[in-house]
């Protein structure tokens, strides 16, 4: 596997308090990784190592299989990020701004009007900044971050304060990066439903440990199902299914199922309509997202 981010038992101390614990990202090629994780669990500081902000306490960061303790700059000269709030000139234009940065970067001139095309601003410019809507605020700081070209993307709660329109376009965004200019994304959130409709692969940290990492129909077969079955006579259906080996509970009037394979929920209902009970539903329950992450961390909130 191509890992463009791989590290080995990151950790960061301070003080006594370990802010990270050990984590080991395994960031493929191409794919958009959502890390997920409650407010406080550890995100923001694990980024922070990543772009060289803050050094870890204990670890190991590769990025394009290169050590960042290093080869820091040649490393980061291919990253862009985008770190809680976008700094921008507000008295200045979006491609004022730009032009700010690009002279920083040394990238052609042309660079800029090609990252206003990719975020959707061209139309404004030549508007000051200080008129920007959030969204159209946060696409300028994406577009700060993609003027260099980068090959991987760092996006820290990239939707954070969004109203619905601007979590959307945010989100349509970041999704055309890998396919249509070949970048690998890592976008953190706290909330659940960006993280869904975005990531390709996810990573979940709780209380500074990374406790899961693949994708996200993998964490689905986490959850627990249950057939729920509605009878004439729940209790005495009940004892019969539990007499005849098949595991079963009950409660608020109906018997539910634990193992939900097709084999055993036919036969559960076999036994039944032979024993002359009366089947009057029979429904799938299956868990959400929700309940599985507040599972995986512990209660800790997630939205």
């Amino acid at each position: 596997m191509n890992y463009i981010v791989e590290t080995q038992g990151l950790t960061k101390n301070f003080g006594k308090e370990k802010a990270v614990n050990g984590v080991d990202i395994r960031i493929p090629k191409g794919e958009i990784y959502g890390f997920l994780g409650p407010n406080g669990a550890g995100k923001t500081t694990t980024i922070r190592m990543l772009l060289g902000l803050i050094k870890p306490s204990a670890g190991n960061i590769h990025i394009f299989h290169k050590d960042l303790r290093k080869e820091r700059i040649s490393i980061l000269k291919k990253v862009g990020s985008l770190v809680e709030n976008p700094s921008y000139y507000p008295h200045l234009t979006a491609y004022e701004n730009l032009e700010a940065v690009r002279k920083i970067l040394q990238v052609p001139k042309a660079r800029i009007d090609e990252v206003l095309e990719i975020v959707r601003l061209s139309d404004v410019a030549n508007k000051k900044v200080k008129g920007f809507s959030l969204g159209m605020k946060q696409r300028l700081g994406i577009a700060t971050a993609l003027l260099s070209k980068p090959e991987l993307l760092i996006l820290d709660e990239p939707t954070n304060g969004l109203d619905p329109s601007g979590i959307i376009e945010i989100r349509h965004l970041i999704k055309r990066l890998p396919s249509e200019y070949g970048m690998t994304v890592l976008i953190s959130s706290h909330l659940l439903s960006e993280i869904d409709q975005i990531a390709t692969t996810v990573g979940i940290v709780a209380k500074g440990r990374l406790i899961f990492q693949d994708s996200i129909e993998v964490m689905r077969k986490h959850a627990k199902q249950k057939i729920w079955l509605k009878v004439n006579d729940t209790e005495q259906a009940w004892r019969t299914l539990l007499g005849k080996g098949i595991q079963v509970d009950y409660g608020e009037g109906m018997l539910a199922l634990t193992n939900t394979d097709d084999a055993c929920i036919a036969e559960a209902v076999r036994l039944l309509v032979q024993d002359g009970f009366s089947i009057y539903r029979v429904e799938e329950e299956k868990q959400s997202l929700e309940d599985i992450f507040l599972q995986m961390t512990g209660g800790n909130e997630i939205v």
